[in-house]
């Protein structure tokens, strides 16, 4: 695999990604050019209605320039008093026009200012609400996850973690498609609407203080970048790429992977072993489906366990992490289970469990 050059990438990052933003999951809000042709709607109907009414006592009012009143004079009228410019060459001068103008008019004036003043003001007041919901979201951001890439893979992948009781508040999502923000803010997550492989952008997703990072990119070039970038801000996130390409796979571990899924043959391998047992496949898929079903599991070692082999314990046990080493149940070296051990096991998913990672299923009040 070829990596772009330096001044390829800088360019297509600079022509693409000129800006780049921080979107917060909200309610569904009234798109903000609908509400003001709302507003000036609601705006002009006061017009109207304020001119009618002018217009159907006329005779109590006087033009200084031709002392009657028409239609383009009520609404001449309306127009000056509403927006209170008040020129005074239309006038009300009977009994009635006054008590109009005190009782009707002078209502209808302050409630087309109050239509028009407070567009301003809501426009004001939600750009600041904006802005603290922003600055308050940076500053509670602690050991969140960054998924860079909101495709297919990242996707499933942050849906998997979520279903294992990690909260939506503490996933941020960064990518270059304000579309796919959008989806990641319909779902509830935080967005980043950039070039991922811009250290600006991921510092927006405060990922120098996330605890681990998915990495779903499109391109295995720019998941390489990316993963560069990401290990150079954070030394101790985790961070876990995908790659089409299984020769690429050494690169991202290079780049600073903790680990790497060939997504094109692991979907390659799912389809041979079904394709040899259709049963084996269908329980993989369940294994690989977190949140329903069989789930495979990682969580530490209690005192209870220590002692036994991995098959006289109660859970179906895959291997035991020890250390850095990922060991086999059956293999010798594991022996008896250790306090310091992590146990990878199968566990029955029920509508009143929840598996959590790093524990046991925890039942459901």
């Amino acid at each position: 695999m070829k990596l772009p050059g330096h001044d390829a990438i800088a360019r297509q990052a600079d022509e693409q990604f000129v800006t780049h933003r921080v979107r917060l999951p909200r309610m569904m809000v009234e798109h903000p050019i609908r509400q003001v042709l709302k507003r000036l709607s609601m705006a002009l109907v006061v017009l109207v209605v304020t001119a009618v009414i002018v217009y159907a006592d006329r005779e109590g009012y006087n033009d200084n320039s031709d002392r009657s009143v028409d239609l383009l004079d009520a609404f001449y009228y309306a127009t000056v008093t509403l927006s209170t410019t008040g020129y005074g060459d239309i006038t009300p001068v009977s009994d009635a026009a006054r008590l109009t103008n005190i009782f009707v008019v002078t209502p209808l004036r302050v409630l087309f200012l109050i239509i028009l003043v407070g567009t301003t003001l809501e426009a004001l007041t939600e750009r600041t609400r904006e802005e603290w919901r922003l600055n308050r979201w940076r500053s509670a951001l602690r050991d969140h996850t960054v998924v860079i890439g909101f495709g297919t893979k990242g996707r499933s992948a942050i849906q998997t973690v979520c279903a294992t009781g990690l909260k939506k508040e503490q996933v941020v999502v960064v990518d270059p498609s304000s579309k796919a923000i959008d989806a990641a803010s319909a779902y509830g997550f935080a967005g980043v609407i950039g070039d991922a492989t811009r250290s600006e952008v991921l510092r927006r997703a405060e990922l120098h203080r996330a605890r681990q990072v998915i990495v779903a990119t499109q391109r295995d070039d720019t998941a390489v970048l990316v993963t560069l970038t990401a290990r150079q801000m954070n030394r101790g996130a985790k961070i876990v790429a995908a790659v089409r390409e299984e020769e690429n796979a050494p690169l991202l571990k290079q780049s600073g992977a903790d680990a790497v899924i060939t997504s094109a043959s692991a979907a390659g391998r799912l389809l041979g072993l079904s394709v040899l047992s259709p049963s084996a496949g269908m329980v993989m898929e369940d294994l690989i489906q977190q949140g329903s079903g069989l789930d495979i599991v990682e969580r530490p070692a209690i005192k209870a366990e220590v002692g036994k082999t991995p098959r006289q314990l109660d859970d179906l046990v895959l291997s035991v992490v020890r250390g850095h080493r990922v060991l086999g149940y059956d293999d010798p070296a594991v022996g008896t289970v250790q306090l310091t051990d992590r146990l990878i096991t199968i566990v029955r998913v029920t509508p009143g469990t929840q598996v959590a990672p790093d524990s046991r299923p925890i039942p459901r009040d």
